[in-house]
């Protein structure tokens, strides 16, 4: 499961909120103990001061009531205990805070009990096992401060510190509010962001597959701005490319075609039968090659796209070669509605099954729908192709027959030609030789939504 957002618009409205609220919360905290730190010195201070207010109170009362005192008080208080402790008056060890607080207490003592020692001591105290109460005592931290009464009588005051407060809610107002405000900005700037470069990605895409990207529009940031006026000006440079290459390939061929069929008839007027016949083949051969270098050459002829049944096309390609008494044979394949330029499809089949013809003795065909996309599947019973030469063999005019004749290497055209289609539907052609022997071609192309 990926929790990673993989649009830029949600990672970068997810990166804001993160960053705004460790940001806040950080700083709510740093505050808050700040806070906490002022409050607990100061209620450390009024404890001391309350503390010696009581030893100056015990002091006048009575030595028999001063136990009923103590007891009344501890009723009455879930977070002071008072003590009194009989005995010789001895300062304890404390260190140097405890000892400032010592030097405050004695100072809030009457003169006559003032030059008996005081300590002030930093503790931790048993909870009262009374849950209300133990709510109301905190984590059990306490103060415990011993001032003199009398000589040879103490009082022993404990105050427990009571639970740190919750993080204030003005502060978790304050940060959520950050955060929605925060997170209204990242989104804002992430669709002003990704909007054109979506329209982007989409007619790049578009123009990948063969098709006629619109134009961006030209909006957004700066830089976005930027990268769609140069992808604009690119596909306009495309486009007055392909247009020119395709007047210039109509003009060709219809200059190469003139003289052609001029010599055919001229070659009728030639006497010598044998001369006759050869140069009748030699013309055969330049107009073959002429046509699959034109055809190569366009690749993609501007077919419009329309939906068809593919199984069915593929089974009228196969049927004329098997009129033809071509060793072709077709596994029948449910409907396969596919949107493409179907006489560029059937111009790629009809390669790849007359490659299997010529160089593997027959074709066997067949159609495979997997994850997303059909498979067209021409196998042959030949020797292959080495795997060293299965990528070269797409190159325009790579033939492994050596012998250039068309008659038994072909022109080299055919497999650039399938490439060429496959690509413009944005799909893929694949050579593999297979383990019984023979070679295995598949044609891929994208199942696309038919209208």
């Amino acid at each position: 499961m990926r929790l990673w957002p993989r649009t830029l618009s949600v990672q970068l409205i997810v990166l804001t909120v993160v960053v705004v609220t460790v940001s806040n919360v950080g700083v709510a905290i740093w505050l808050e103990r700040g806070r906490e730190n002022e409050t607990e010195s100061a209620r450390t201070e009024r404890a001391v001061d309350q503390a010696a207010t009581m030893a100056t109170v015990f002091n006048t009362v009575p030595a028999k009531s001063r136990d009923a005192v103590a007891a009344k008080l501890n009723a009455t208080s879930a977070l002071w205990r008072y003590e009194l402790v009989f005995g010789k008056d001895d300062a304890l060890a404390m260190t140097p805070a405890e000892q400032k607080l010592a030097q405050r207490a004695s100072a809030a003592l009457p003169p006559k009990i003032r030059k008996f020692p005081v300590s002030v001591k930093f503790t931790h105290v048993p909870l009262s096992p009374d849950p209300s109460v133990r709510q109301r005592q905190g984590d059990g931290e306490a103060i415990r401060i011993i001032l003199p009464v009398v000589r040879n009588t103490q009082l022993q005051a404990t105050f427990i510190r009571p639970p740190a407060p919750n993080l204030p809610l003005d502060i978790a107002i304050a940060t959520i509010l950050a955060i929605l405000a925060a997170s209204g900005a990242a989104a804002l700037i992430a669709r002003r962001m990704t909007r054109p470069l979506t329209h982007l990605a989409s007619s790049a895409s578009l123009a990948a597959s063969g098709g006629d990207a619109p134009h961006v529009p030209e909006e957004g940031p700066e830089d976005v701005k930027k990268a769609a006026v140069a992808f604009n000006t690119m596909m306009d440079q495309v486009r007055r490319t392909l247009d020119a290459q395709r007047h210039l390939l109509s003009a060709v061929g219809h200059d190469l075609r003139t003289p052609i069929t001029a010599m055919r008839i001229n070659l009728e007027f030639v006497p010598d039968e044998e001369l006759r016949e050869r140069l009748e083949r030699s013309l055969s051969e330049l107009q073959e090659l002429t046509e699959a270098v034109l055809s190569a050459a366009r690749g993609a002829t501007g077919e419009a796209t329309r939906n068809v049944d593919l199984s069915a096309l593929i089974d009228s390609v196969c049927a004329d070669l098997d009129d033809r008494g071509e060793p072709v044979t077709w596994t029948a394949h449910e409907p396969a509605p596919l949107s493409c330029r179907p006489n560029e499809v059937k111009r790629a089949v009809r390669n790849l099954v007359e490659n299997a013809v010529a160089y593997g003795r027959k074709a066997d065909v067949q159609l495979e729908s997997k994850e997303g996309a059909y498979e067209i599947v021409v196998d042959d019973d030949g020797p292959g192709i080495p795997e060293t030469d299965q990528a070269r063999v797409f190159e325009p005019f790579v033939r492994l027959e050596s012998s250039r004749n068309v008659e038994t290497g072909g022109t080299g055209l055919g497999l650039t030609l399938v490439k060429a289609i496959a690509e413009g539907h944005g799909g893929a052609v694949l050579l593999e030789n297979r383990a019984g022997g023979g070679l295995r071609a598949r044609l891929r192309l994208p199942q696309e939504k038919t209208a």
